[in-house]
């Protein structure tokens, strides 16, 4: 049989036809009043997907660069900072505040699991110049509750700046950004915006602004003043991803006309779809006797499901993989082998989510699985009829 390949995975994620078209034919400088039209329409349409009053800056790197800039920007050697660790990029905040001299106070959760508010509020002091964590854990499909994180720490750590690494979270989470007290929230292209990979985009507070002003950690290129001030003309401190950014205005201008005219409410339908799609698929997998690994605090934006017994995790993503051209994705680090991950985020929509369900029975039916054929789907199919047939913006 004909095998499409399809992407299933956290990132990159299924790319938006229009964004595509877009980058192939952008052919611009970036110090022309061309392209600082471009940028400054793309920048306030970020605004309104982040859902934030405050500045949006975009760089040419990946999320990891964005986290690095937080970091930078917020924080001198020997600051005190709270990481809430729940899997591996909770892992990337404790790495990334150690090598800039931060002194790391760490509050973990198992993976798969969230964070007790307990532990949280026990780290939390005075002195705390920042508190980083992340949104939506890929590594293990779990979900933090940002606005209650704020909360606790605009009571006990009032001085600190809370950064939400947001990179799958934005598009499949309803977050109240500035509600919630988030001084920095860090997203990238190749996540729910359906582009590759190569921005990050963030927005800023005042409050985090004026303490930038105070730190005294080495940055350069990663210097957020420089980018603000870039911005204010409609343009990028350093040579900018010219395509990606025509592409990233694309996408924006997808979800605008999805929402009627709103890209929040184009990106209300992007989030309304990555929830009802992982809602499918997490009935599906219990209806074929697997267990999910975040089952408490479970993402929209992707499902982590641990295999039948007697399977290692990779024989199932390398099953998808070559009797289906479906690319899902393995655990990370030590979680690989032990569990795997399909993702609902990007240009994505209910016959990717079928499909990719069908092709999972068939795949688990060939390792000698206990698997009845047509379980998952069925279950799938009767969350979908029970959500409602509301239009999902990949389907728009």
């Amino acid at each position: 049989m004909l095998k499409k390949k399809r992407l299933f995975t956290p990132g990159p994620t299924p790319l938006l036809p229009a964004a595509q078209v877009a980058m192939a034919a952008a052919n611009m400088h970036h110090r022309t009043a061309e392209f600082r039209q471009l940028y400054r329409r793309t920048l306030a349409d970020l605004k309104e997907f982040i859902g934030t009053a405050n500045d949006v800056l975009l760089l040419a790197s990946s999320g990891t660069g964005a986290m690095e800039a937080a970091v930078t920007n917020l924080t001198s050697p020997g600051d005190k900072v709270v990481v809430l660790t729940a899997g591996k990029f909770g892992e990337r905040w404790r790495d990334l505040a150690k090598t800039f001299g931060c002194a790391v106070e760490i509050v973990s959760a198992d993976y798969g699991e969230t964070f007790a508010n307990g532990a949280i509020q026990a780290a939390l002091s005075e002195d705390a110049r920042a508190v980083f964590v992340q949104a939506t854990e890929s590594s293990t499909g779990a979900r933090h509750d940002v606005r209650a994180i704020g909360e606790l720490v605009r009571s006990h750590a009032p001085k600190a700046m809370l950064v939400v690494d947001a990179i799958t979270g934005l598009g499949t989470t309803r977050l109240a950004v500035d509600e919630c007290g988030v001084d920095v929230i860090i997203g990238g292209s190749q996540k729910a915006l359906m582009v590759p990979p190569g921005l990050a985009y963030m927005a800023v507070s005042e409050r985090a602004w004026r303490r930038m002003e105070e730190t005294s950690s080495l940055r350069y290129y990663f210097d957020l003043r420089k980018e603000r001030k870039a911005a204010a003309k409609g343009e990028s401190a350093f040579t900018p991803a010219t395509s990606l950014v025509a592409a990233m205005a694309a996408a924006l201008d997808y979800l605008r006309d999805a929402g009627g005219g709103s890209v929040a409410a184009g990106r209300d339908l992007l989030v309304e779809n990555a929830e009802t799609c992982a809602a499918m698929t997490r009935a599906a997998a219990v209806a074929l006797d697997l267990k999910l690994f975040a089952p408490r605090s479970p993402a929209a934006a992707l499902t982590a499901i641990l295999p039948p017994a007697g399977v290692e995790s990779g024989n199932i993503v390398a099953g998808l993989r070559q009797q289906f051209g479906a690319i899902a994705a393995n655990g990370q680090g030590e979680m690989k082998g032990q569990l795997f991950r399909i993702a609902h985020i990007g240009y994505y929509d209910y016959l990717d989510t079928i499909g990719i369900i069908g092709a999972l029975e068939q795949v688990l039916v060939s390792l000698d699985a206990r698997v009845e054929l047509g379980h998952g789907l069925r279950a799938a199919q009767e969350v979908y009829a029970q959500r409602g047939t509301r239009e999902s913006v990949a389907a728009h």
